[in-house]
């Protein structure tokens, strides 16, 4: 039996999370969806520092579903630091915003984000979203290999 997938979502708004989480309920069966409420917390979790040193009750998210302004350090600066580092760069991000803004979606791009998804006032539309979000990434899309080729391999 394939293990559960985790998802990583960085969401400072708690009315936003939890249609999240209930938008992305019926792909419950295949992962486990994490929430953290700033852009520091959730570098802490990828890097494992502090409380989420432990790789068994921080499990490696196979998708990251990213607010750009977020509390701390924002969401751009977190998707800049995922897509520099070697162990955390092929975790495919998903940014999740209000923002419709164009330098907004040019700088996720640039910085390698792998979606960009604006949040519908409407919630009908809304919830639409997190369903096709959620049967697109993860019943659909293969998930990048857990480990790393050796070089030259």
């Amino acid at each position: 039996m394939k293990k559960k997938r985790t998802i990583l979502l960085i969401e400072d708004n708690a009315d936003h999370a939890e249609l999240i989480r209930r938008g992305l309920a019926e792909h419950t069966a295949k992962a486990e969806l994490v929430h953290l409420a700033d852009g520091e917390r959730g570098l802490a979790y990828l890097t494992r520092r502090g409380k989420y040193k432990n790789p068994a009750s921080s499990p490696r998210p196979g998708l990251i579903l990213l607010d750009l302004r977020l509390p701390r350090i924002d969401g751009l600066q977190v998707l800049e630091r995922i897509k520099q580092e070697d162990d955390l760069k092929r975790i495919p991000v998903v940014i999740l915003t209000t923002s419709e803004d164009n330098d907004d979606l040019g700088r996720a791009y640039d910085l390698h984000a792998n979606s960009y998804l604006v949040k519908p006032v409407d919630f009908g539309a809304f919830a639409k979203l997190l369903r096709e979000l959620g049967l697109y990434w993860l019943v659909e899309n293969r998930p990048p290999p857990e480990e790393r080729p050796a070089a030259g391999a």
